[in-house]
This record gives C-alpha cells, sequence and structure tokens, in this order.
C-alpha cells in the first residue's frame, strides 16, 4: 500500500471568513489529506487541523501527529480490526487524525466494493444528497443582508446565523430582519458557541421563540450540564448541543437529560464516520433528534459527513462546509436548491486531484 499525507490551505472566492463567537476571524481552513492506494483503487480522508478553538489542538501539534503516526501505521492498516479501534476510540490518535484515517479507509474499502460509504453502513443503495442549512457567520449588516438574500435566492431555505459577538438586541435585530424579509419561507436557527450567561440564557430563549427561531445550539458553555438540564425542560424552543457533545460520556448523559435537547453530531469532534455513527445511533435510539454536521472543511471531509447523515437518516444536516471554496483539491461535491449532492457513487463519492494540494510524506506497506 502506498500512503501518502498532503496539506493545503483553502479560502472561499466569495473572501468569506467563518467568524464566530468562539472562532473570531478565520479566514483560511488548513486541511492534511491522507491518500491510501492499493491495487488500483485509493481512499483520501480529510482533517481541518486549524480549528483549536474547538478541540484546543494547535495546527503545528496535529501536524506533526501525523506525520508521526502515519510513519509507524501497520501494516494491517485496511483490516476490519483498524476501523474498530477507530470506531472504538482506541486507536492511539487525535480525534482529527482519527477522523482522516478513518474516511480514507472506508472510501478505500467502499471503492474495492464497488458502493458508497453509505451503503456499506446501511446495507442498501442510498441516495447521495441531502438538504443542508447555510450559516450567517457574523459580519458587518450589509455584508450579512447581501449573504442572506443570496442564500435564499440560490434555494436554501435554512439558515443559521452566529450569535453572541455583538449585543444580544443587536443579534435580535438581525434576526427580526431575516424574518420580516424572508416570513415564514426561511427557518432561523441562532448559534451562540456557549457564550451566553446562564443566568441569561432561559429569557433570551423566550425572546429568540417570539420571532419563531427553530433552535438554539449550544447557548450556554460546555460542560454547565447544570444549566442544560434546566434548559431541556423549560426551554420553549430545542436547545442543540454542539460543543457539549466530544465525548461517549457526553453521549451518555444528553440520552439521559432528554427533554427539548437536540445533538450535534461531528466527526471532527467524535474521531471519524465510526466513532460519529455509534454515537449518533445511541442519541436516535433514545429519541433525541440528531443533526450531522461539520466545520467548515473542504469536500473530503464534507462528503464524509454526507455519507453518515445519509446512512442513519439524520434529523437534519449541516454540510455547507465546502460550499464556494476556490481551490479545494477535491471534487464532486455541489450545492444549489437547498441540497448537497455527491457526483460519484462509490467510496465517498469525490475525487482527490493530487496537484493542488502539497505533498508532505510518503510510506509503502
Amino acid at each position: 500500500m502506498r500512503i501518502r499525507l498532503f496539506k493545503a490551505g483553502l479560502v472561499y472566492a466569495s473572501g468569506l471568513a467563518v467568524h464566530t463567537a468562539s472562532s473570531g476571524a478565520v479566514a483560511r481552513l488548513e486541511e492534511i489529506y491522507l491518500l491510501l492506494e492499493e491495487g488500483g483503487h485509493s481512499g483520501v480522508g480529510e482533517a481541518r487541523i486549524n480549528a483549536a478553538y474547538l478541540n484546543g489542538l494547535q495546527p503545528e501539534a496535529l501536524l506533526g501527529e501525523a506525520e508521526r503516526v502515519i510513519g509507524s501505521l501497520p501494516a494491517g492498516l485496511d483490516s476490519r480490526g483498524t476501523l474498530d479501534e477507530l470506531a472504538e476510540g482506541s486507536f492511539a490518535a487525535s480525534a482529527p487524525l482519527r477522523m482522516m484515517i478513518d474516511a480514507a479507509l472506508r472510501d478505500l474499502d467502499a471503492r474495492r466494493a464497488g458502493v458508497s460509504v453509505a451503503e456499506k453502513i446501511a446495507g442498501s443503495r442510498m441516495l447521495l444528497a441531502a438538504a443542508t442549512n447555510q450559516t450567517l457567520f457574523w459580519c458587518p449588516f450589509e455584508d450579512f443582508r447581501q449573504r442572506a438574500l443570496a442564500y435564499v435566492e440560490r434555494g436554501f431555505r435554512d439558515l443559521k446565523v452566529r450569535v453572541g459577538i455583538a449585543s444580544f438586541d443587536e443579534d435580535i435585530a438581525r434576526l427580526r430582519w431575516l424574518r420580516d424579509t424572508f416570513g415564514a419561507e426561511v427557518e432561523i436557527a441562532v448559534d451562540a458557541n456557549g457564550t451566553w450567561p446562564a443566568a441569561d440564557a432561559l429569557a433570551r430563549l423566550e425572546r429568540l421563540a417570539a420571532l419563531d427561531i427553530a433552535y438554539a445550539e449550544q447557548p450556554t458553555a460546555a460542560g454547565d450540564w447544570q444549566t442544560i438540564e434546566v434548559l431541556a425542560r423549560r426551554s420553549p424552543l430545542p436547545v442543540m448541543l454542539d460543543e457539549s457533545l466530544a465525548s461517549w460520556s457526553d453521549v451518555e448523559r444528553i440520552c439521559s437529560i432528554g427533554g427539548r435537547l437536540e445533538a450535534h453530531v461531528k466527526l471532527l469532534k467524535l474521531g471519524g464516520i465510526g466513532a460519529a455513527l455509534k454515537a449518533a445511533r445511541r442519541i436516535q435510539a433514545s429519541g433525541v433528534p440528531v443533526m450531522v454536521g461539520q466545520m467548515n472543511e473542504g469536500g473530503a471531509a464534507t462528503a464524509a459527513a454526507l455519507q453518515l447523515a445519509v446512512a442513519i437518516s439524520a434529523d437534519r444536516a449541516e454540510l455547507y462546509g465546502a460550499d464556494g471554496l476556490a481551490n479545494d483539491p477535491v471534487s464532486g461535491v455541489s450545492y444549489g436548491d437547498g441540497i448537497v449532492r455527491l457526483g460519484g457513487e462509490t467510496g465517498l463519492g469525490i475525487t482527490f486531484d493530487t496537484s493542488n494540494a502539497h505533498q508532505i510524506m510518503e510510506v509503502s506497506l
């Protein structure tokens, strides 16, 4: 098996910057890619490495770890045991690297079998498309207005607004403009990235309910389970947890609380398709709705999340991350009419162009 590691810095053609209450402004997505080649087949996995605001891991440390891990991969890398270790979290690597390795193995395995990753998971042929939201990141109001109009014109009817950066009154003003402009035509949600004071959360949720907000994501800080339990019982609208869902113990806690909670499952947090699949199935079995989502990431990471969302019939999907990238080495992911689609029918359904990424290392097993 030939194994290669690549790196690329991705930017949006529009100049869009990812700007949330937790991230600050991020203009460039730093991505690494694992390419496995064997017997005329290939598999690719991707992980974003400049997301320390989510996982506390610095890009340089992750890149160094990737080189060490890939340099010591076992000869039996493509065995079922490796995927099981990745799903259980026992594979000795950080979550982003487990995500990358897991996706590459599943892509290669499914291509060999002539099926999609989703079909491998679900056992039947799946339509590789899903409705997705779009996020309105923090920006000057005129930019906010223009982006919202452009998304709706392109057929997206599900918008999520990043809040918690300016005052709550300003957040309300922007939300009211969206509702007044689009009426019931557009579903609106908010994401505070854990920044609201616990004492203010319930009152703010009540104000949001008056604007028919679909759900509020991570209103208070991860780890504040006492407040989350109160909101799960008393909130007038669903409370979706994102930063609070990063481990199996978090999964079990969400399942035990129930109430008006919803869960945002991400591969980058949990460590790949296998681990996210295990978490999502457990949460679904408890009756808590699941959204499969992603960070802003390139096409390979987006495709991996889409395969999972399709395979489990997720209640929601947040898969806008690759929309509008100017220099993505991955092709095959397309957006329109509120839908994200994959062009290929086997593996992850994508193509990786090595000439558009920088090769860091190569090993053979």
